[in-house]
């Protein structure tokens, strides 16, 4: 078992054509992601890395798409989230970074409407390692086996699997929720999916200053979850009241600092690591 792609994934690639998207549909076809179709308006017929290239979502759901990645530019990246919503698209991963707040607070109500999938925007996607890449990370880091890992940063997410993976120490799905301040998932959203996963074991949460996600997720594994967590705090070391990091990684009123996150998850007795070093050292004494 794992949550959002496995081998029953069939991909679609909105902005297939461009730069991103072209880089990235040849890495996910290395790395064995299933992709039956591309989508760029007035660029139909094409073929990119043998991908078939369709002018509408509508005729890639035809030719057998179940799930998009949208590398398309923040400016048109609402509307290729509606056309994927409304084609039927169950499962959306959004690469595109720093989408207007008042498209995305349109979009995160009609995403929830339809009860679709949709992680990020501004994330580096999801994996199930061994059966299907989704998004931007380098596959070649991780590995299968039962740590799930959910993240707020995607170069957190690489260093700390690349230690558990030459720790021997295997993951089970692994995904970036998203920096941008209003994302389609959050950590309580992919705690949940792990808790319910025959196969996960044990979960690392990585996490940073800003927002109140990391403090309503401890909550949330007090009262469900039975599943160890293991997590990390990126921002022990900002100085007070700088705006740093992700769009979404804003500290206001005392609300989102490093402190508050690591003192609400150790109140719940969630392990949390000074360094990703440390993480993986905890990961290795829970299992």
């Amino acid at each position: 078992m794992s949550i959002f792609v496995d081998e029953n994934t069939k991909l679609m690639v909105q902005g297939i054509t461009g730069s991103q998207g072209r880089f990235h549909t040849e890495l996910m076809l290395e790395y064995g992601t299933e992709i039956v179709a591309g989508v760029t308006p007035y660029k139909g017929g094409q073929e990119v890395e043998g991908v078939p290239v369709y002018d509408t979502v509508e005729e890639a759901v035809a030719a057998g798409a179940n799930a998009s990645i949208v590398f398309v530019p923040a400016r048109f990246a609402a509307d290729s989230l509606y056309e994927a919503v409304d084609a039927g698209i169950e499962t959306i991963v959004c690469i595109t970074e720093g989408l207007p707040l008042h498209d995305m607070m349109k979009v995160r109500k009609y995403v929830d409407e339809n009860n679709v999938l949709l992680i990020g925007p501004n994330t580096p996607g999801a994996i199930t390692p061994g059966k299907a890449k989704v998004g931007i990370m380098p596959g070649d880091v991780f590995e299968a086996g039962n740590v799930g890992v959910v993240s707020r940063s995607g170069t957190l997410t690489y260093q700390i699997v690349d230690e558990l993976t030459k720790n021997g120490i295997g993951q089970s799905t692994c995904c970036g929720i998203g920096g941008d301040p209003i994302i389609g998932t959050r950590f309580i959203d992919v705690l949940q999916l792990f808790e319910s996963d025959d196969d996960t074991d044990t979960v690392v949460m990585i996490g940073e200053i800003g927002g109140r996600d990391e403090e309503e997720a401890a909550a949330w594994i007090d009262e469900n979850m039975d599943t160890p967590v293991v997590s990390f705090i990126a921002g022990r070391t900002a100085p007070p009241g700088k705006r740093m990091g992700h769009a979404g990684a804003i500290v206001s009123r005392g609300v989102g600092t490093a402190e508050s996150k690591i003192r609400a998850l150790e109140e719940v007795d969630v392990s949390v690591g000074k360094t990703p070093s440390e993480v993986v050292e905890i990961v290795s004494e829970v299992i």
